[in-house]
């Protein structure tokens, strides 16, 4: 099934909601990087609620960064989304592992450890909005919660899962997040607070069958819940070699001097894809000259 994103709204508007099904997409994500069940399922959780958000952007060239940095074993945790919803994210220890939970389940909490999580938005033109809060639990949905009660004062519900089948391929993978808007009552919170308790989990409502749209229609039942919007969403990378010109020419020339002396070939390699773009020592030279030629 393709990955999609519906966002929409509840109770006249006093609730909006927005959910993703993001299995192809995060088991693109373990294919590329080689990750290992744990890693699979943080990063995959880290991706899907950068597509929720990212699309969330009111500019169209708009991007939003996630970065986790907690002290478990997985390491640092990056996923990045456009305005429409795309992402593309790695980890640092893609090969960490740790026995499952009590509960059978992967330990994503324990994988994260204690730390800070900072969501980045940037406009597309003006200067980026950054926002830090402290990591609750590491298990990723608490904490994304739990930046927007602190850092942007919206009451906030999120829930993440990734399913990692016996053959270590991603099963389903799906999240959603439901905001209270100004104006909600207290019975209203407490309304939902009582429904999303007795909710299953993401990946068990998906590997139930049901679409996003089903999940939300059971998760705000009797609150007239209605999709505004319903797009597709993919892995997709931004980088290309004329990026990767800019980035060595934005090194500075003296800088590519010293790579322009070797006759050794250049490798740049790009973190979110592992592609790989080799310049030869000519090549090299032509882009100091043209930086030079740019001073001049």
């Amino acid at each position: 099934m393709e990955d999609y994103l519906i966002r929409g709204v509840a109770a006249g508007g006093l609730v909006t909601f927005s959910a993703a099904h993001t299995a192809s997409l995060a088991e693109r994500a373990r294919q590329i990087h080689g990750l290992q069940p744990l890693a699979a399922a943080a990063l995959g959780r880290t991706l899907t609620a950068a597509s929720m958000m990212g699309d969330a952007l009111k500019s169209d060239n708009g991007s939003l960064t996630i970065q986790i940095r907690g002290d478990g074993p997985l390491g640092a945790v990056t996923a990045a989304a456009d305005s429409r919803g795309n992402v593309r994210g790695y980890l640092q220890n893609p090969e960490a592992q740790l026995p499952l939970r009590s509960d059978g389940k992967l330990d994503v909490g324990g994988g994260i450890g204690q730390g800070l999580l900072t969501v980045i938005k940037d406009p597309g033109q003006g200067e980026p909005f950054s926002g830090k809060v402290l990591l609750r639990s590491g298990e990723i949905a608490e904490d994304i919660a739990g930046y927007y009660a602190e850092s942007e004062q919206i009451p906030t519900v999120c829930a993440l899962g990734v399913l990692v089948d016996r053959d270590r391929t991603v099963a389903a993978a799906g999240g959603y997040l439901v905001q209270l808007a100004p104006g909600a009552t207290d019975e209203l919170a407490a309304q939902l607070e009582r429904a999303f308790t007795r909710l299953e989990s993401v990946t068990a409502l998906l590997s139930q069958g049901l679409t996003m749209e089903q999940i939300m229609e059971q998760a705000l039942e009797g609150l007239e819940p209605a999709v505004l919007e319903r797009r597709p969403i993919a892995y997709e990378c931004k980088c290309s070699r004329k990026k990767v010109e800019r980035a060595l020419i934005s090194m500075g020339a003296k800088d590519l001097a010293e790579l322009a002396q070797s006759d050794e070939p250049v490798e740049a390699g790009c973190q979110f894809c592992n592609a790989t773009y080799v310049f030869e020592p000519q090549e090299i030279r032509l882009l100091l000259a043209k930086l030079e030629a740019g001073r001049s």
